[in-house]
């Protein structure tokens, strides 16, 4: 099985309905690409310096699922939004 973590710090501008809607554009996802086991999305509670404001954690039988989700449309139209509204991202793919 595939982990797959994402960490983003969003931009100040609009970030609470910013940080929201990542969420949920994220949330969707598992409903448009089968290959997805598992999806979690959190908002981080933490206001340090170092803290990220976003993480996502999946879940794929393989790399070859994950390349498929990375991929895919859908996933591809998530990505658009998300490039456009963070400033720093941050990401580990591990087998488990």
């Amino acid at each position: 099985m595939i982990k797959h973590i994402v960490m983003w710090k969003v931009k100040e501008t609009n970030k609470k309905a910013n940080t929201q809607r990542i969420k949920e554009i994220l949330e969707a996802l598992p409903t448009q690409i089968p290959e997805i086991i598992k999806l979690e999305v959190g908002i981080n509670v933490n206001t340090g310096a170092a803290a990220y404001d976003v993480v996502l954690y999946s879940a794929f039988d393989s790399v070859d699922a994950l390349n498929i989700y990375q991929d895919h449309p859908a996933h591809q139209k998530v990505k658009e939004f998300i490039g456009s509204v963070v400033s720093e991202r941050a990401v580990v793919d591990y087998e488990r």
